[in-house]
């Protein structure tokens, strides 16, 4: 198998009240815009969840195409644990992560960061001012995972702690990445009300 999508969904959502990922969007849960948009680009889906108790939800809403890994309780809520989660759980070669509030993720992004990234241990976007995306990004299953490993084991919980342990990293420009995607719209996620309803609106004039 090459290409694994792991899709962090264990994020607390405060400012929605319910998990962000169940949000609902032009009629289905948020989750559902990501992974449907990426279906196609890979060869398996990993939805990484912080409990048990989200298990039932998270079953009712996925396909039998999506797995459901749940945090190891002994971690702190956070994503490099989601990450450490999906990527013990991922058979690709590759792995994507990605989290669950991005609805409209390029699906000529996510082959193209799967295409360069052979030989190397992550391919991740990088905006002009330094500020970098870890979480739309494709790393080589083994080399993450135990970078994320040996990170967590220091107490480190920042994404940044997992890719400072990496060897071979390359930074894909998003002045090179808006020649597919203009607006950079992949990179839109969902933190507020406003969010969604800027994000319904995109979807009925049909910019998704």
């Amino acid at each position: 198998m090459e290409r694994s999508a792991v899709v962090l969904a264990g994020g607390a959502s405060q400012r929605f009240g319910i998990d962000k990922a169940l949000v609902e969007l032009a009629g289905k849960p948020l989750i559902l815009h990501v992974l449907e948009r990426i279906e196609e680009c890979v060869d398996e889906t990993i939805v990484c969840i912080r409990s048990n108790a989200q298990i039932s939800l998270y079953s009712q809403i996925l396909s039998s195409g999506s797995k459901i890994a749940v945090d190891p309780e002994s971690l702190p809520s956070c994503p490099l644990t989601g990450a450490l989660t999906g990527l013990m759980n991922a058979h690709g070669k590759c792995s994507i992560l990605l989290p669950c509030d991005t609805p409209f993720i390029s699906r000529r992004l996510v082959d193209l960061l799967f295409d360069i990234a052979n030989g190397i241990d992550a391919v991740i976007p990088r905006w002009p001012n330094g500020y970098i995306e870890p979480l739309q990004a494709v790393y080589r299953t083994k080399s993450a995972l135990m970078a994320a490993e040996d990170a967590l084991k220091k107490g480190e919980y920042r994404m940044q702690s997992m890719l400072s342990l990496l060897k071979r990293v390359r930074y894909l420009s998003t002045l090179v990445i808006e020649e597919i995607d203009y607006k950079l719209l992949t990179f839109f996620n969902i933190n507020t009300q406003l969010d969604l309803k800027r994000a319904e609106a995109l979807i009925k004039k049909g910019m998704q």
